[in-house]
């Protein structure tokens, strides 16, 4: 990119991956409630590029409110001490392109529908991707939530976890294709 006798650096948006392991790893990123507490449920699920093969390189970050609806402001996100709830984990994607959480499940803010905020990264995109995870009950705060409001039914399908057998839940995240999760444009 010359600009008169100057050349600009790349800025990591805008050069090619993979390289997100590259100071984003921190211990127990991804155990936003210590596993196995009570109230601590397994969110997981697979990001998908566009022809639905999963994706081994990608980063997913989460951030969701506590059971009651609060919304956590302790610090100690980078740094667990497997007692403190604050509602961020980041997970990398394994070489099958699944991720998981231990995290709580958010309840309703403000009356609201409760959702998991996630950001992606991942290979080939110029940018992070935002989404929510909405949780599948809670029909009635779902109806009325304004961003479910403007998708379609095959969108907020794509937003909207499923249950497991074991009451945990999961969430595939498809980057294009006729699967496409419907994200969140800010700007």
């Amino acid at each position: 990119m010359p600009r008169g006798d100057k050349t600009l650096e790349p800025t990591a948006g805008q050069t090619i991956g993979p390289f997100f392991k590259f100071g984003l790893e921190y211990d127990r990123m991804n155990e936003i409630a210590f596993p196995h507490s009570p109230g601590a449920i397994m969110l997981k699920g697979t990001i998908h590029d566009g022809d639905g093969a999963p994706i081994p390189d990608a980063v997913i970050e989460i951030f969701g409110a506590d059971t009651d609806g609060t919304v956590p402001d302790a610090r100690g996100s980078l740094h667990r001490d497997g007692l403190t709830f604050t509602g961020f984990g980041r997970a990398m994607t394994s070489d099958d392109g699944g991720f998981h959480f231990w995290t709580r499940e958010p309840g309703p803010v403000g009356g609201k529908a409760p959702f998991f905020a996630a950001i992606v990264y991942a290979r080939g995109l110029p940018d992070k991707l935002h989404t929510r995870i909405y949780l599948p009950e809670h029909d009635e705060l779902r109806a009325a939530d304004p961003f479910l409001a403007s998708l379609d039914g095959a969108e907020r399908a794509s937003v909207t976890a499923t249950r497991t057998g074991d009451g945990h839940l999961r969430h595939d995240i498809h980057l294009q294709g006729a699967k496409e999760t419907a994200f969140i444009v800010f700007g």
